[in-house]
């Protein structure tokens, strides 16, 4: 067998390895890699266009992406305490992925909202139906997300059981 088969093997081994590690996570994570990216790249031609480009402006911009990344790993370790914890009560919670899931959707949103504003600052047209539909989305997925929902029907079912005890 020769180096580069040798090298195909391990390639191949290291990326069904990752892609069973983080099962539903792979597609939405390379998605988010690329809208960071894009953002990224949007961000510093809006910067050179307007003559704030600098080092500073682009390290700032990386360390954020990186921080979005820390992000989702933070999200993961919660879904792996949360699933470990309901594993030893003997709870299977259906969903081991909910809140790293749930951070790469947000940043997803986050990204894409910050790509159509630099690409309205370098002067793209954009369509308002666009920018609409994305903000609404943010604004849904925020509601849906931050507990707000959840805890309105947990309050609902304890006035309910209240009512039924009375």
């Amino acid at each position: 067998m020769d180096k580069t088969s040798i090298v195909h093997i391990t390639l191949a081994g290291a990326i069904g390895a990752l892609a069973a590690y983080f099962n539903i996570l792979l597609v939405p994570l390379i998605v988010l890699t690329v809208v960071m990216a894009v953002d990224y790249l949007t961000g510093m031609f809006s910067a050179s266009r307007e003559g704030k480009l600098n080092s500073r402006t682009g390290v700032i911009g990386l360390i954020k992406k990186v921080g979005y990344l820390a992000l989702v790993g933070v999200g993961m370790v919660v879904d792996y305490l949360m699933t470990s914890a309901l594993a030893q009560i003997g709870v299977n919670s259906g969903m081991p992925n909910l809140f790293g899931l749930m951070v790469i959707i947000w940043l997803i949103i986050n990204e894409l909202i910050s790509i159509l504003e630099n690409l309205g600052e370098i002067g793209v047209p954009m369509p308002e139906f666009l920018v609409r539909t994305v903000k609404t989305l943010k604004g849904r997925v925020d509601n849906e997300m931050s507990g707000r929902h959840f805890a309105d029907e947990e309050i609902s079912k304890d006035k309910e059981s209240e009512n039924r005890r009375e």
